[in-house]
């Protein structure tokens, strides 16, 4: 831009050298009438191409000072107005468009489906859960988290399992918190939130702070809820309403509008498994009598007034104990680095931990059956291992003693 500027320059100069030269004349020479009307004509011409070329000139100096936004303020605003400054409100706009969020459409159809090929026994939860994530993520605006929900009934009954799960068919981060680690007051607070400034520490974000500030979108797991420090679910009160978490060191407000919070409990264990069976049609009951159930279990109510939904698990039972026990003892057998060969478990040890499970009635867990059977096989899951055994399968005796063999090839079967 300026090389063009100076490229006019001399141009100038010489028209302004013949205007001077012009009015001369005119002054200061008598002329001829014809030379008169001469120089009026050629006067009034210079005087036009040096109006037009100083207009020029000045329009490019105004484009350079635009383009290097050297323009002074009042000129901007009110000479170059912005298009939007014309038209409509750009303030407004532009403050609409920080507030937007992009809604997300999900096939609930799909996430259940998919939730339920991996979930045992909970197909009535899987179907409910899909359903409440479409339709909140189907909101282009939010001040809170996409959802706030709470996993409870019996332990073994895939409530962790199943947020994992939907973390990864909805293809977020899981940020996994175990909260029985955080039942004391101020040192739980310091992991989850970070600490304050000027203490030993303040340098590192909270587990919880962290998490979300590299992860907004996470799936939020916070297990076991109810074994937490009473200050610590304080915290999440601001996460749940507010839309936003502050991190002690440094004062930052992380946002959890984009996240979903899952809690699980095994509170009032006994009485959620009879109100999921009897209001199992029933979902606003079955909520009704589940809040008043884990008031009764010592839920702060405030924290129960943030939830957005409770899913009450039930207990296994049928052909569920026996698809769960199997996929417990091929988990197991996996741990070992082993792997289970096709129909390798016995159905008698299946039949065996089923008959035991029920005996332990509405509390039992799948799990406490697996970590019994475990202490009869780790020694033979350690053999099959060391023997290099790619494959193995279990069998029980008529004592009732499970082992693991090697797979028996095809070519030697009879």
């Amino acid at each position: 831009m300026l090389n063009s500027i100076n490229r006019y320059m001399p141009l100038l100069f010489a028209i302004m050298i013949f205007i001077m030269i012009f009015q001369f004349v005119e002054n200061h020479w008598p002329q001829p009438a014809f030379i008169t009307s001469l120089l009026l004509f050629f006067h009034s011409i210079v005087w036009h191409i040096a109006t037009a070329a100083t207009l020029g000139w000045l329009v490019l100096i105004l484009g350079w000072l635009h383009s290097h936004n050297k323009i002074p303020h009042f000129l901007q605003s009110r000479t170059l107005m912005d298009i939007l400054d014309r038209l409509t409100n750009k303030q407004a706009i532009a403050e609409g468009i920080d507030k937007q969020d992009t809604a997300t459409f999900i096939d609930a159809k799909s996430l259940s489906d998919a939730l339920k090929q991996r979930v045992i026994g909970q197909n009535a939860v899987c179907d409910d859960i899909a359903a409440q994530i479409r339709r909140r993520l189907a909101l282009s605006q939010r001040g809170k988290p996409v959802g706030v929900f709470l996993f409870a009934g019996p332990p073994g009954t895939g409530k962790t399992y199943l947020a994992k799960v939907l973390a990864k068919e909805l293809e977020r981060p899981l940020l996994h918190l175990d909260m029985t680690q955080f039942s004391a007051g101020s040192h739980s607070l310091s992991q989850l939130l970070g600490m304050n400034k000027g203490y030993v520490g303040s340098d590192t974000y909270g587990k919880l702070t962290s998490g979300l500030q590299d992860s907004p979108n996470a799936v939020v797991l916070l297990d076991e809820i109810e074994k937490a420090h009473p200050d610590v679910l304080k915290a999440f009160l601001t996460a749940w309403n507010d839309g936003f978490i502050t991190e002690r060191s440094d004062s930052n407000q992380i946002s959890t509008a984009s996240a979903i919070f899952i809690l699980t409990s095994n509170a009032g264990t006994q009485r959620l498994s009879e109100i999921s069976i009897q209001f199992a049609q029933e979902p606003d009951s079955m909520r009704e009598a589940a809040v008043n159930t884990l008031r009764e279990a010592h839920f702060a109510p405030e924290v129960l007034n943030r939830i957005d939904r409770i899913f009450v698990f039930q207990p296994f039972k049928g052909l569920d104990i026996a698809r769960v026990t199997a996929l417990e003892i091929e988990d197991m057998i996996h741990g070992y680095g082993l792997e289970v060969a096709d129909q390798g478990i016995s159905p008698d040890i299946i039949l065996t931990l089923m008959a035991r499970y029920q005996k332990l009635g509405k509390l039992g867990s799948s799990r406490d059956l697996i970590r019994a059977i475990e202490e009869q096989l780790a020694d033979s899951l350690i053999d099959a291992k060391k023997a290099g055994h790619p494959k193995i399968t279990l069998q029980m005796d008529s004592q009732q003693r499970i082992s693991a063999q090697p797979e028996v090839p095809p070519s030697t079967r009879t």
